[in-house]
Formats: C-alpha cells, structure tokens, sequence
C-alpha cells in the first residue's frame, strides 16, 4: 500500500510540473514567434511596409519572424494561419489584408491560446466571442490631408506659374475598390489639397485590385488623358508613379517614397508605419497582458508618417506642410470637418455609417459630433463612405 501511495503522490508531482510549472517555466525560456501572413511581397509598396515594419519590429523585440508571402484571400489565409501555429509554433498570427479577416477569425476559433492580429478589418469589436481577435489600423487620412497640402501648393504654384488655370486645377486618383478604407483616403488628400487651393477638384477611378501594376498604369493615364494635372493613388505598384514620370505630371504616392524611380514627378508620400503596433502586440503577449480589440494608431505615436518632400514641390512647402502637422497634432485642424465640404451642395449634419459589422452593412452609428465625421472614433477601421462635392467617381469597383 505504502508503494502504491508512493507511486501515486509521483505521479501527481509529474502531473503538476507538466500541467502548471513545467509548461511555464518552457515558455519562459523559448523564443516567441510570430507569424506573418501578406497578401503578396515585397514588389508590392503596400506589403514591402508591412514587411519591413515586421522585420525591424521583431528584431528589436528579440523575438523570431516567421513569413508567408503571396497569400490570396481565400481558405488560403485559415491554412497558413494553422501552417504557422502547427508547423513553425507561432505564439501571434498578423495579415495584412482586408480580405484575410473571415479566414483569419475561423484559424481564431480553433486556437484560442494563440493571439491573431488583423491590419484594416472591421468585426473585432463587435466578435466579442473571440478573445484572441484583434484589429488594428492608423489614423492614415491625416497623412494623405498633409499630403494633400503638398499637393494643393503644386497647384498654386503651377496657376502662379500660367501652366494650368485655376478652372484646370484637377487632381486624379487611382483607387483599388470603392471601399470605406480607399473613400477615406482619397477624401481626406483632396480636403488638405483644398484647404491651400480652393478651386481644386478631382476625378477617381478604381482599378478592381490592390496590387495590378498595369491597370494601375492604364487608370493613371486615363486620368491624364482627361485633363488631371497631379495624381496621387490607393493602389500598391509603381503603376500610376511611372505613368505620371513618363508624362511629366506631379505624383503624390503610397506606402513609400518613389524619389528614386521618380525624380523629376515624386512629391511626397504618406504612410502608416506599422512598428509601433507590432511591437505593442508582442509586449502585451510577453507579459501576458490582453491586446486591444480595435487599436488606432496616430501622427503621435507614430503611426502616420511622411517621407520626405521630392525635389520639385512648391516654394514654402516645407514650412506649410510643418505647420499642418502641428495642426493635426493638437487638435486644430479636424480633417472631416463638415464646414470645409458639401454634400449636393448642402452641408453634411448627421450622418449613420456602417461601423458594426453584418452582412446587410446597416448603418448604425451616428458619426457626426460637433460639427466633425469622427472617423477612427468608434472602429479603427475606417467607415467612411460620403461621396463630397468636387470629387468625381468615373467608375466603380466593389470586388
């Protein structure tokens, strides 16, 4: 008897060891990894910032960066997710794509003791079911607003310099989807253009895929053809930068400088950079801490960059675009500010937008307080879609 109580109080300090201490004391002294999931690869601007932001964050997190590259939005995105769980011991799983989030929820469901991070989506906050679900995004249009100063003071410039009229000052846009994420954007560029040149207007047209350099190229030129003078795009190729260099016609890009490819054109370009949210994720998950569901990034914690200006901007560019960024900073210059546009020329009061997520895109949340859209305020994601005077759809694209 005395052998089989022995033998049995082994057993339980095994069992204990295993079941609390010794996996502990496992997890403490390997490497976190933490798996990546891109919808394409570096040639794509928009995932070449994801990938480089991934990169310098885990190297200075110390942990271990684990890869898939060219991953559609399909099923595609579920089994890279449980490839990185199951084959390489991934402790947090990112993608980076919008079209990613469905798969990534369900890989979510199956691993609940594995943190799943989600750039642009939009269910986070409303899957409440899901603990380990998390979105996360940037205050991005306060960069294109900035950029789109840059821009509006090339136009100036070039009415002052009798290369185009005030009636002529048309800015053109490259867009993937006329999605909320893409309308924000290219709303927010022509608003900072507009608030430096007054009779700005300007024409978009989508292209039906984030990353199609030739269709890229084909839309930038179409819009040249129609008389804009200035492009600045939502796409992620050097598609519209290098039709716009070949025609000689201002270009503010995405997602990275294009100075080097496009001297004589580049003005400046905004983005999000990605690095302090990821090392955020990875500090929480080290000190086992909760990640927030729906995360915004800022110009203050610097999430929203700007590169530097190309060599051609304007005269006073410098100093405007300083003051700018002062002015989104502390608060004095509100972006979707509805005394600064109109809608069918009447001034925008109230407005619903879809911020939590169903399949009928009910909207639910008013979004206009004091006078200002507050995008960013309830959903990281963006969930504008107001179509404002002076900016013209030529087509649309929806996938």
């Amino acid at each position: 008897m005395k052998k089989i109580i022995a033998l049995l109080l082994v057993v339980l300090m095994v069992f204990g060891m295993v079941a609390c201490g010794g996996s502990e004391t496992k997890n403490e002294n390997k490497t976190m990894k933490v798996g990546f999931i891109f919808l394409h690869d570096e040639n794509s601007t928009y995932d070449k910032n994801f990938i480089d932001a991934a990169v310098e964050a885990c190297k200075n997190m110390g942990v271990t960066m684990v890869q898939k590259t060219q991953i559609p939005e399909s099923n595609a995105c579920y089994d890279a997710a449980v490839e990185l769980i199951e084959v390489e011991g991934c402790d947090i799983i990112f993608a980076d794509s919008f079209g990613h989030e469905a798969f990534l929820m369900q890989a979510a469901k199956e691993y609940p003791n594995v943190q799943f991070c989600h750039a642009t989506g939009t269910q986070a906050h409303t899957a409440t079911e899901l603990k380990n679900f998390h979105n996360a995004f940037a205050s991005i249009y306060e960069g294109r607003y900035a950029a789109g100063v840059v821009a509006g003071l090339k136009l100036n410039e070039m009415i002052a310099n009798n290369e185009i009229t005030a009636e002529q000052a048309k800015m053109g846009y490259v867009g993937a989807f006329t999605f909320a994420e893409v309308m924000s954007g290219y709303t927010s560029f022509y608003l900072g253009a507009k608030s430096v040149c007054p009779s700005v207007t300007m024409d978009v047209k989508f292209t039906g895929s984030w990353y199609d350099e030739q269709k890229e190229k084909q839309a930038a030129q179409a819009l040249i053809d129609g008389g804009c003078v200035l492009i600045s795009q939502h796409a992620d190729s050097m598609g519209a930068p290098t039709a716009c260099e070949n025609a000689k016609v201002p270009n503010v890009s995405y997602n990275g400088s294009t100075a080097a490819a496009c001297p004589e054109t580049f003005l400046i370009s905004s983005r999000i950079n990605w690095v302090p949210y990821f090392e955020y994720m990875i500090t929480q998950v080290k000190n086992n801490q909760p990640i927030a569901v729906d995360w915004t990034g800022t110009l203050e914690t610097g999430s929203v960059m700007l590169t530097d200006l190309g060599k051609n901007v304007a005269a006073g560019t410098k100093e405007k675009l300083d003051e700018t960024i002062k002015g989104l900073k502390d608060g004095t210059i509100k972006v979707f500010d509805t005394a600064n546009f109109t809608v069918q020329g009447e001034t925008l009061t109230s407005y619903m937008a879809d911020v939590d997520y169903d399949a009928a895109f009910t909207k639910d949340t008013e979004v206009i307080e004091n006078g200002i859209f507050m995008e960013s305020k309830f959903r990281s994601g963006p969930y504008w879609d107001v179509e404002i005077d002076g900016i013209t759809l030529l087509d649309r694209n929806y996938g």
